[in-house]
């Protein structure tokens, strides 16, 4: 897990992990040093990694122009990467939720909105972006004191991040591989769970989204407990990356070898996996037995 940043709190999208990327091999292609650069451009070495990473809060278009520069980038590379730093700076839908925005939740907002796909795997709760406001007001519950608006808020963002599942104009594509465990785990109430299992049955008729569940049958596929993730998948020949979370905090693996190992375990999953019709069946009959 070396390459994991765990519980980052430093933000990062789309467009700056691609200029990150761009500057980081451009740096590379000259055979300099992080070091090397820092000093003659003086640029403090850590701000520099940052800005390779993609994890700079905000990037200066004339920094970009004045590294590509050194670094002998063509112009027309240089416009386009100065264009990739100006979208960075773009303000997200979501800063108007960021008082209920957990840390470190916000990286994988960026990188949620960036996405092509998602692969999940949930052995805990249902995905956020496949619960009902009735669940999600029981899951985005924390240990300390929150007001009755703070849950509104928290609610209509979980809401609102749904969206891209359900939008007229490309809607993502997702896979949800949800164990069983998660169906029969009641979170509020029996009439809260039918509902929710009534959605879930719902939405994956959809074209863009698979929905299958993971009997407890299928004992351990990978050979092991696997705990919860989602592989996100992006545009642009972006490597996909895999984001994990718990109670005590989230991790990010990019690492090529990390990215498919989680892979090749996903795979392993969905071999054991129901096919989407017997899951929404059984998913429906768990619904109507909830109603009893």
């Amino acid at each position: 897990m070396v390459s994991a940043k765990k519980g980052a709190s430093r933000t990062t999208t789309l467009p700056r992990r691609q200029l990150g990327r761009a500057l980081r091999d451009a740096r590379q292609a000259n055979g300099y040093t992080l070091e090397e650069v820092a000093e003659v451009l003086e640029i403090s070495r850590s701000s520099l990694g940052r800005l390779e990473l993609g994890q700079n809060e905000r990037v200066k278009v004339r920094d970009v122009e004045y590294i590509c520069e050194y670094y002998g980038v063509p112009e027309e590379r240089t416009e386009y990467l100065k264009i990739l730093a100006a979208q960075g700076n773009a303000r997200v839908w979501w800063e108007d939720f960021r008082d209920v925005i957990r840390p470190g939740f916000n990286t994988y907002l960026h990188l949620e909105a960036a996405a092509a796909g998602f692969h999940f795997f949930q052995s805990l709760v249902i995905p956020g972006l496949l619960q009902t406001a009735g669940y999600a007001r029981r899951a985005v519950a924390s240990p300390g004191p929150c007001t009755p608006e703070e849950m509104d808020r928290r609610v209509a963002l979980r809401m609102r991040r749904s969206t891209i599942l359900t939008r007229r104009h490309k809607p993502l594509r997702a896979e949800f591989l949800l164990h069983e465990s998660v169906l029969r785990t009641v979170v509020e109430s029996e009439r809260t769970m039918a509902a929710q299992l009534r959605h879930i049955a719902d939405m994956g008729t959809r074209d863009n989204v698979s929905v299958r569940v993971v009997p407890f049958s299928a004992g351990f596929p990978a050979g092991l407990a696997i705990p919860p993730y989602i592989v996100i998948d992006f545009p642009q020949h972006e490597p996909s990356v895999v984001y994990t979370e718990g109670a005590i905090g989230n991790a990010i693996f990019e690492r090529g070898d990390e990215v498919a190992r989680f892979q090749e375990i996903h795979g392993a999953l969905q071999g054991a996996a129901l096919e989407e019709r017997p899951s929404r069946d059984l998913i429906r009959t768990m619904a109507r037995s909830y109603e009893r």
